[in-house]
């Protein structure tokens, strides 16, 4: 069932015209009665009376589940956006295969980091870079590394 043919049949039944459907959601008269036709088709029933427009029983059914799932979609809409235009925060963490033992590897969230393995020499590099923000090596730091 296509959402927008779904609003355009409860502007409809609301209003109780098609012409006024129209007008308010920026649509011909043609194109909302094609909607309605269209979702009319797709659901096997009548869901209107022309003259006076009114919701037949299955409309009314109909009219029972449109806002419950309208406002889901709606919300299914807002969290995606939101979720898609949010600050991405995170940690990429660079270390070397023997540097991550099982407790380190189990101290790690589930989300938000995102582990390099790299060999010893690059680790130092991608954090000078910003390619990572923490860099995990293992053994001893000589004096001459540069982190």
């Amino acid at each position: 069932m296509d959402p927008h043919l779904l609003r355009t049949y409860v502007t409809v039944a609301r209003l109780a015209s098609f012409s006024e459907a129209a007008r308010e959601l920026g649509y011909t008269q043609s194109a909302v009665s094609q909607h309605i036709a269209a979702l009319e088709g797709d659901l096997g029933a009548p869901l209107l009376t022309r003259r006076p427009v009114v919701p037949t029983l299955a409309g009314e059914r109909l009219l029972e589940h449109a806002g419950p799932l309208l406002l889901r979609l709606d919300a299914a809409r807002a969290d995606v956006v939101r979720i898609a235009t949010a600050p991405r925060y995170g940690l990429t963490l660079a270390a070397t295969a023997t540097a991550l033992g099982p407790a380190v590897l189990g101290a790690l969230p589930p989300a938000g980091v995102t582990l390099r393995v790299l060999p010893r020499t690059g680790i130092p590099a991608a954090v000078a870079t910003g390619t990572a923000d923490l860099g995990l090596v293992d053994g001893l730091a000589a004096p001459s590394d540069p982190l």
